[in-house]
């Protein structure tokens, strides 16, 4: 995993609550994303109460954190085309406002790569030289789920943002 700052850790205490990502929630998933190129990464390792059936992660667990991944990408865009500083700046928060996941082939209960592709919304601003803080409302995120050389999921988010700076 790559050591830079992981979106999830600059959100704020509201925020840091959340099931699949909050670094506040003790019971939960902790998911972190950073960015990774132009692209974001998130590693996750499942535990054996993940499971489906024997040795397959359950699709719930896999659809939740392709939901989180997204919307840390999503601020990891925003925070990038804005201007601002993953570890400086307060990081802005995306919630989900469509998520579809395809099923590709069974997903073992071993580490996890999920590897996103951020882009914005066709109503943005074309030129990144045109972009204000918080003028970024709509992101799109595909998501791919890696097992080691396979990929046995995909998920394809539109993410609206909930907060300006």
């Amino acid at each position: 995993m790559t050591e830079s700052i992981a979106i999830q850790d600059m959100y704020d205490e509201p925020a840091a609550h959340c099931y699949g990502c909050g670094r506040l929630n003790d019971a939960g998933y902790q998911i972190k994303t950073r960015p990774q190129g132009t692209r974001t990464l998130t590693e996750f390792v499942p535990e054996p109460f993940h499971t489906a059936y024997v040795d397959s992660t359950y699709g719930g667990l896999i659809a939740s954190i392709i939901d989180c991944h997204s919307t840390g990408s999503a601020a990891i865009l925003a925070m990038q085309a804005e201007g601002g500083t993953i570890g400086s700046d307060p990081a802005p928060r995306f919630v989900t406002a469509h998520l579809e996941v395809d099923y590709l082939a069974p997903t073992p209960l071993a580490p996890m790569r999920l590897v996103g592709r951020a882009l914005l919304d066709k109503g943005a601003p074309s030129d990144l030289a045109d972009i204000e803080p918080g003028s970024i409302r709509k992101v799109i995120v595909e998501t791919e789920l890696w097992v080691d050389d396979q990929v046995t999921a995909k998920g394809s988010a539109v993410l609206v943002r909930i907060n300006s700076e």
